[in-house]
């Protein structure tokens, strides 16, 4: 139970830091790239639709889609080769068939418990 409750909270840590890094790559770098497109009068954070900040709005958006792009990429597609790189290896079997009545038996058995035979 601690262990858990360590990761999750280096998790929240590591995440929090890592939104204010994508917040600034964001507003630093992502939407002054948009705001060439748009016209040069205007800036992206003082867009707004009567009262609304469409900007603002927009503004995390993007940093809620690097951040999920990220996440995918990161943990699902990572993690899934990791996983699948583990399940490739079989184990080694533990156990063989009796050739008289085709149960299980250990493999270092000589005698099958089942039908007594000599394996």
């Amino acid at each position: 139970m601690k262990g858990n409750v360590i990761d999750l909270a280096v998790a929240v840590v590591v995440g929090g830091a890592f939104g204010k890094i994508v917040t600034a790559f964001v507003d630093g770098i992502v939407m002054p790239l948009v705001s060439y497109v748009l016209p040069a009068n205007i800036k992206w954070e003082e867009w707004v639709l009567g009262k609304f900040r469409i900007g603002a709005v927009l503004g995390a958006a993007v940093n809620f889609l690097i951040i999920a792009l990220v996440i995918f990429l990161v943990l699902v597609k990572l993690l899934e080769r990791v996983t699948k790189k583990k399940e490739e290896a079989p184990l080694p079997p533990t156990t063989k068939e009796c050739p008289a009545c085709l149960e299980q038996v250990p493999l270092k058995a000589t005698r099958c418990k089942h039908c007594t035979s000599q394996i």
